[in-house]
């Protein structure tokens, strides 16, 4: 009977854990965000790429809806493996971040089609392949946004 409590006990604290931390926040959206290091003596030629090509196209995923907005975020790095651009998305939900959408990806299709005036993915890929030589991708980190409740 002791094993029992004691396993009912657990599962309900880390059930409500959540439930608990959300006592302190509202959650807000989820960002996907995409973190670079340019090369060096490339960040400004860089800055140009993102502005004539990746700005445009989130735009235009904004407007369609497949984002709910975008942000971009630069800093000196603290080590020559840390990032110093990073553009991040935000989405209603972990869900609509992560799963898979037939739909949105024919709708980001589209936009990059318009974007590189092709529709050829090779083409395209061909036509943003100079950024590769700009910068070196870092990886993906998800975040939550929370705006904190006031005390009391």
């Amino acid at each position: 009977m002791n094993k029992r409590t004691g396993f009912v006990a657990a599962v309900l604290a880390w059930v409500s854990a959540p439930a608990l931390a959300q006592e302190h926040w509202t959650e807000g959206p989820v960002w996907e965000c995409a973190s670079y290091r340019t090369n060096p003596g490339m960040f400004d030629t860089y800055m140009k790429y993102i502005r004539a090509h990746a700005i445009p196209v989130y735009e235009e995923m904004k407007k369609a809806g497949l984002v709910l907005d975008y942000k971009t975020f630069v800093k000196s790095p603290s080590s020559p493996e840390d990032w110093d651009f990073m553009i991040c998305s935000a989405y209603e939900s972990y869900g609509r971040a992560l799963d898979y959408s037939k739909a949105d990806e024919d709708q980001a299709d589209a936009i990059s089609a318009k974007h590189w005036a092709t529709a050829d993915e090779d083409k395209q890929e061909q036509l943003a392949s100079p950024r590769l030589e700009l910068r070196q991708f870092l990886g993906t980190s998800y975040f939550r946004e929370v705006t904190m409740r006031p005390p009391g």
